[in-house]
């Protein structure tokens, strides 16, 4: 993992809960896992995006079993 010198100016409180919310004894650790929440978060919308196209163009037909939502 490569790491880099980066300065933000950021919300200090919003910090000190994402560090509360998620354990971490640092903000930079708080920082950390918050990016990798969004990423990990990313990749399964991404996955689930994919399977659901999927899942329409395979044409299947699904019927209400119980007539719920027929007219």
């Amino acid at each position: 993992m490569e790491r880099s010198h980066k300065h933000f100016q950021l919300d200090s409180s919003k910090i000190r809960r994402a560090q509360r919310a998620l354990g971490a004894s640092t903000e930079t650790e708080a920082i950390e896992r918050a990016l990798d929440l969004v990423l990990s978060e990313h990749q399964a919308n991404r996955l689930s995006q994919a399977a659901h196209a999927r899942f329409l163009k395979s044409g299947v037909e699904i019927k209400d079993a119980y007539g719920a939502r027929e007219p």
